[in-house]
């Protein structure tokens, strides 16, 4: 009899059913597969993008840096060009000053001699020195060490040739004396003031005006003037005590030579020693009297002399 149902047999409609559950359990465990695949590839997007933007950060900082450091560069390189340019100014200025050095000629580098002293002076210089020396002793020429010691000699010379051109030759109340590198003229108090007054007598005039005729004619001179007192004190109305009275004694020496005699003002120095500078004890009149004096100093400069001797 035909079957028409065509019913299988049980063992194989179980086998069939078993096949189709397994598939079923494949199916499922290959979507479980997938999403976490899917997942998978989707946290890896996500950590790739946060390293992708921890890059481009750090690639923004060294693109900065990058230019930071090139400008740096193109400043060091400006400054490098500008020194490079001065040195070789400065290069061209010392070549062209050593070019003039090695053209000077013999003449030239003969016109100037280094005296023992280490002072530099012109032939025509020494000529004039010369001059003014000749008329100085040979023995006290002898003892001069230095230009300076000449010089001073000079000045001594003709101090006590002005002096000795008046009636005041023979007077002790004026010392010309060199103590080192300065001419020292020491005048008596009672010559130039009256007792405890700082106003010039007309009395100091001779005395002045020979002071201020070799003033004038040696103008390289740098004079000082030091008032000294005894030191008995003082105190009146314009007079506070022998400091004052120093000072404005020399003051007043400076001002009459400057005012009445023309002597450049830019020579003179005004200085005052109250008492603290005595010659000898305070101890009697005549050693008082004898503290009482005016000190004029005469210190040459050697740079003024030879200044002035180029320019005659």
């Amino acid at each position: 009899m035909l079957n028409i149902f065509n019913i299988q047999h049980p063992k194989a409609t179980f086998n069939r059913i078993y096949d189709f559950k397994t598939i079923i359990t494949k199916n499922h465990n290959m979507k479980k597969i997938s999403i976490l695949l899917v997942t998978a590839v989707i946290l890896s997007s996500c950590v790739s993008k946060k390293k992708y933007l921890e890059l481009e950060q750090q690639h923004g900082e060294t693109v900065s840096e990058l230019t930071k450091t090139r400008v740096e560069k193109e400043d060091l390189e400006n400054k490098f060009a500008v020194i490079e340019a001065r040195v070789n100014q400065y290069n061209s200025k010392i070549q062209s000053l050593n070019e003039d050095v090695e053209g000077l000629t013999i003449d030239n580098k003969a016109k100037f001699q280094v005296s023992e002293d280490g002072t530099v002076a012109s032939g025509a210089s020494k000529e004039k020195m010369r001059e003014t020396l000749k008329n100085v002793s040979p023995e006290k020429l002898a003892g001069a060490k230095t230009l300076k010691d000449s010089m001073n000699l000079a000045i001594q010379h003709n101090l006590s040739k002005a002096m000795n051109t008046s009636d005041l030759n023979e007077d002790e109340d004026i010392v010309i004396d060199i103590n080192e590198t300065v001419v020292m003229i020491s005048i008596a108090d009672d010559m130039l003031f009256n007792t405890a007054s700082y106003r010039v007598g007309n009395k100091a005039d001779k005395i002045l005006k020979k002071l201020a005729d070799v003033i004038n004619s040696e103008p390289s001179l740098d004079v000082m003037v030091e008032g000294h007192t005894d030191s008995r004190s003082i105190n009146t109305d314009k007079i506070a005590d022998n400091w004052d009275l120093s000072v404005l004694r020399a003051t007043s020496v400076v001002r009459k030579l400057q005012n009445q005699f023309k002597v450049a003002p830019e020579q003179l120095i005004a200085s005052g020693r109250s008492s603290y500078q005595p010659l000898v004890e305070n101890d009697n009149n005549v050693n008082r009297a004898k503290n009482r004096r005016t000190r004029i100093i005469l210190m040459p400069n050697i740079d003024k002399f030879f200044a002035m001797m180029e320019a005659k």
